[in-house]
């Protein structure tokens, strides 16, 4: 790994406290970053910082250290109650919450300040009763963090720090709305350290740090450089048909240990995760679909090396640190231009080298041109060469993340099938109180087939043929079809009626 990203001063140089200054040597760190280099000197003075940095740069450390110095050099109020915290990070996504609390637990494990998190999908009364026993720094996600503030869980009316982290994605997925809502919840700008971080700086990114953040200092490296240098990136324009066969035969070329594989559908990714486990890939999927905790098992598993490749949407495009990502596949090319800077950043992390390969397939080739103009440079194409598509061996059938198998329909009374007239009339018996509508129907008694006895008798029903009472026989049925045509008979004088305000005619 190199060390080109790093600059020439060391943590050592900084005025940190002791237990803060041990849990940088204890995790190894030793020279900032340049986003480091230029955020912490103000944010360790007490200044609001929006920053704007490429992923994969330290910007979670910078924060984290801001945050642990503020907490450690200042006393809390003296009227606090222990579940309301001192500093609250919000995060979009539910895997970038708890990999910002691993690095915490790192960075700030002699500081004797308590962490809790909270994100949804997982954990809601564990994650409650850690934040009423006491939290001096809450991580989580806008949705549950709402969700125990509305409840009166924890207030936020002691903060003194608060971070957020990929701001622009907040936007993105429409949590906007909460942020402003924290915000309002919070003591006033000039009372607390504010801070916000992003890959991307965009106009309404600046509006929100203008509108809740005291004067906040604007800092942003490498601006001009959307992507990075160490990324290798490439193009192919695959037939439809042919992304399967360029995927396995890329793949067996490369031979990484830790590939990343994105699309843009969930649907998508369970069909390239059956072609790979078909193939002989140890390969797992991660999406929406997928349990929380299942999700967190999949990216450690990942991470560890237990697999070799993972096909994810875009909820693993946004700051996770997965080390030694040596290849990133763009299966289907993103439909906006900032989440393919996000996935390419996946690899080549902290110094070190990847390669992006992109497929402009028929259905997604139209967001080439859009992504080039965004990250100011053509990508370069590679050929689709023939002895570059492998045939693939038959797909993996596996039953999709999230859906269980289909269970049979219940009545009322309980019992699978009861009283489903389809159900019953699929399996060849009428349903329960309904007229078999496929026994003959009886004109002339005398020359009609009697209907066999191994059926089963059905109920007929006729309204022109009411009951019969007991102890009476039934007359026969008149042979209506073959009875001659007869006159009308003239209805009786009694039952005409004639019109007398109507004058006769003629």
């Amino acid at each position: 790994m190199s060390d080109k990203h790093l600059t020439n001063q060391h943590f050592s140089e900084l005025t940190l406290p002791e237990p803060l200054a041990r849990g940088l040597r204890d995790a190894g760190f030793e020279r900032l970053t340049p986003i480091q280099a230029e955020a912490l000197p103000p944010a360790l003075a007490g200044e609001d910082v929006a920053g704007q940095a490429r992923t994969g740069t330290g910007k979670t450390a910078t924060f984290l250290l801001a945050i642990f110095n503020y907490l450690l050099t200042r006393a809390a109020d003296t009227d606090r109650p222990v579940q309301n915290p001192r500093a609250l990070v919000v995060a979009p996504t539910r895997e970038l919450a708890i990999q910002i609390y691993r690095d915490a637990e790192a960075l700030g494990k002699h500081s004797g300040l308590k962490m809790c998190l909270a994100y949804g999908g997982t954990g809601y009364d564990t994650q409650r009763q850690a934040i009423q026993q006491g939290a001096d720094i809450i991580i989580g996600t806008p949705g549950r963090l709402i969700d125990y503030l509305k409840q009166h869980v924890y207030s936020l009316n002691h903060l003194q720090v608060v971070v957020v982290d990929e701001a622009d994605r907040m936007f993105d997925l429409g949590f906007i709305r909460d942020i402003r809502y924290m915000f309002r919840h919070m003591p006033p700008p000039p009372q607390r350290l504010s801070m916000l971080f992003s890959a991307t700086l965009s106009h309404r990114v600046n509006e929100l740090a203008y509108e809740h953040m005291n004067n906040p200092q604007v800092i942003k490296v490498q601006a001009d450089k959307i992507t990075v240098d160490e990324v290798t990136e490439a193009v192919y324009c695959p037939a439809n048909d042919e992304k399967i066969p360029l995927l396995l035969g890329l793949c067996a070329r490369i031979a990484s240990d830790r590939t990343l594989v994105f699309v843009n559908t969930k649907h998508s990714a369970h069909d390239v995760y059956e072609w790979l486990l078909g193939n002989g890939y140890q390969v797992a999927v991660l999406s929406g679909d997928v349990p929380q905790r299942q999700r967190e098992r999949l990216l450690d598993e990942f991470t560890s090396g237990k697999l070799s490749i993972l096909v994810a949407t875009d909820v693993a495009a946004r700051g996770l640190h997965i080390p030694n990502v040596s290849h990133v596949f763009n299966y289907d090319l993103p439909q906006d231009a900032e989440d393919y800077v996000h996935r390419i950043g996946r690899t080549a992390r902290a110094g070190s080298s990847g390669d992006a390969i992109s497929f402009a397939c028929e259905d997604y080739a139209y967001s080439l041109l859009e992504i080039e103009q965004y990250i100011g440079h053509s990508l370069p194409v590679s050929k689709v060469d023939r002895d570059l598509l492998i045939k693939p061996q038959p797909r993996a059938r596996k039953p999709r993340p999230g859906r269980r198998p289909q269970e049979a329909k219940r009545s009322s009374t309980g019992k699978p099938g009861a009283d489903t007239p389809r159900h019953r009339r699929h399996a060849g018996v009428p349903a329960q109180g309904a007229v078999d509508c496929t026994a003959s129907v009886t004109t002339n008694p005398t020359t009609s087939p009697v209907a066999s006895t191994d059926r089963v008798p059905a109920v007929t029903a006729s309204p022109a043929t009411p009951p019969v009472p007991p102890n009476r026989v039934p007359s026969p049925a008149p042979d209506v079809a073959n009875a001659p045509l007869q006159a009308a008979k003239p209805r009786p004088a009694a039952q005409r009626t004639t019109r007398t305000d109507v004058p006769a005619v003629g």
